[in-house]
């Protein structure tokens, strides 16, 4: 059976502190290189990329740190180690200019969501640039004050009914 259109790019697994965390400047989609088994247990929503971020190493890109658990029905190949380092799949294009701004001061790159598509799981990185305390309070305000006129907005709607 075929998966729905609207739960091919559903997010698998989401990273909702990086743009609490940075600003988000460029997104680029990248593949992962996945065992068997662990492409089972990203479609069952078992994987983790808070902690995760990226680096290149002899020009190709890799994801350190992100978490993918075990599969419990798996067999003896279930990688030991749920946090290894795993192979991005980019443009070499794209991976030099990731390179150089990655290099520039203040700037990541940060793993944001994974999802399938087309049966491949996909893993959407960003370039950011850390945000210091008064960005993230700021940013806060904003948010509470449009969420404060939304409300009002309703409440006049509300009562012109």
């Amino acid at each position: 059976m075929a998966p729905k259109k609207n739960q091919e790019n559903k997010p698998l697994a989401q990273n909702k502190k990086a743009s609490h965390d940075y600003f988000i400047e460029e997104t680029y989609e990248a593949g992962i290189v996945l065992t068997g088994t662990e492409i089972k247990s990203v479609r069952n929503g078992r994987a983790n990329i808070n902690d995760a971020f990226a680096t290149i190493r002899n020009g190709e890109m890799f994801v350190n740190n992100m978490h993918i658990s075990p599969f419990e029905q798996g067999n003896r190949y279930n990688p030991t180690d749920p946090t290894r380092a795993r192979k991005l799949l980019l443009h070499k294009v794209q991976i030099h200019k990731l390179l150089g701004l990655s290099k520039q001061e203040g700037y990541t790159i940060v793993p944001l969501k994974i999802y399938v598509r087309n049966g491949y799981a996909k893993l959407l990185i960003g370039l950011g640039k850390g945000k210091k305390n008064y960005d993230k309070r700021d940013t806060a305000a904003k948010r509470d004050a449009q969420r404060d006129i939304q409300r009002a907005l309703r409440e006049k709607q509300k009562v012109a009914r």
